[in-house]
């Protein structure tokens, strides 16, 4: 990284804490007890923290993504690598969904609970299940392969 963008980004870097100190120092100054009990003091305090951290987090997950997506794009065999665990990634998930269950979700007595009748909704949240158990076995599998290979060594 050459030296001028490496102090942009610091004065970025710094500028971001001040500000966040500032917040800091006006919400320890004011107290939790009367932030807590005053509405207006709220607003006037924590909604402009809040706004603040938003629009942080939303610019860093941007950056983040356009310049990872800059280095997929000037390396394509990293590309073809992403591209691939992309489409293995989307192959379980057509497995989670053929295997999920739509049927409404019942209580123990066998009653429809509130909200769990059968349908598309049901069927995608048993999908995700059987997706995240799908990804768990998968990850505990190379874990276990990579644990017994440090034993091997």
């Amino acid at each position: 990284m050459n030296k001028k963008l490496s102090r942009v980004l610091t004065l970025i870097t710094g500028l971001i804490g001040l500000i966040g100190f500032f917040f800091f120092v006006r919400i320890v100054v004011e107290g939790d007890t009367n932030i807590e009990n005053d509405a207006s003091l709220q607003n006037s305090i924590l909604s402009p923290f809040i706004t603040f951290s938003i629009i942080t987090l939303v610019a860093t997950a941007g950056i983040a993504v356009i310049y990872s997506m800059l280095n997929l794009f000037k390396h394509p065999d990293v590309l073809k690598r992403t591209l691939m665990g992309v489409g293995v990634l989307a192959v379980l998930l057509v497995l989670s969904y053929v295997f999920a269950s739509g049927d409404a979700v019942t209580d123990q007595m066998g009653k429809i609970l509130p909200d769990g009748e059968a349908g598309s909704v049901s069927k995608w949240v048993s999908t995700l299940i059987n997706y995240s158990f799908i990804l768990g076995a998968i990850g505990l599998v190379f874990f276990l392969v990579d644990f017994v290979r440090g034993l091997v060594k």
